[in-house]
C-alpha cells in the first residue's frame, strides 16, 4: 500500500507564495507521474499541473506562470511551488501519484492540504 505524505499548506495573504510537497516514504521505485490538483469549496475537483517520468510539464491555465512543479528523481518525491497567490486559488491541493511497477500502473491519492489565501 502506497501511501502519500502532503505538507507546505496554510495561510498566506494575496500575492504571497508557497511550496507543497508529495512524497511515499517507505515505497520503492523512480518511474512515476505526479500531479496536483485542487478542489475549493463547492466546486469540482481541477487539475492544477503535472509531470511526467521524463519531467515533461503542464499547467492549467490559471496556473501558468506562476505555479511551478517539480520532481525527484531518485525517490518519489515532487513539489509544487506557488508564487503570487491570488484568493481564487483558495482550495485543498491534492496530490496524485501514478506509479509504475513492473509493466503496471497504479494511481494514488493523498488526503490534501489546505491553502488558504487572505488578506
Amino acid at each position: 500500500q502506497v501511501h502519500l505524505v502532503e505538507s507546505g499548506g496554510g495561510l498566506v495573504q494575496p500575492g504571497g507564495a508557497l511550496r507543497l510537497s508529495c512524497a511515499a516514504p517507505g515505497t520503492d521505485g523512480t518511474t512515476f507521474v505526479m500531479q496536483w490538483y485542487r478542489q475549493a469549496p463547492g466546486k469540482q475537483r481541477e487539475r492544477v499541473a503535472s509531470i511526467t517520468n521524463g519531467g515533461t510539464t503542464d499547467y492549467a491555465g490559471l496556473t501558468k506562470g506562476r505555479f511551478t512543479i517539480s520532481r525527484e528523481d531518485d525517490k518519489i518525491a515532487g513539489y509544487l511551488q506557488m508564487n503570487n497567490l491570488q484568493p481564487n486559488d483558495t482550495a485543498v491541493y491534492i496530490c496524485n501519484l501514478q506509479l509504475r511497477t513492473g509493466e503496471e500502473w497504479s494511481s494514488y491519492w493523498g488526503q490534501g492540504t489546505e491553502v488558504t489565501v487572505s488578506s
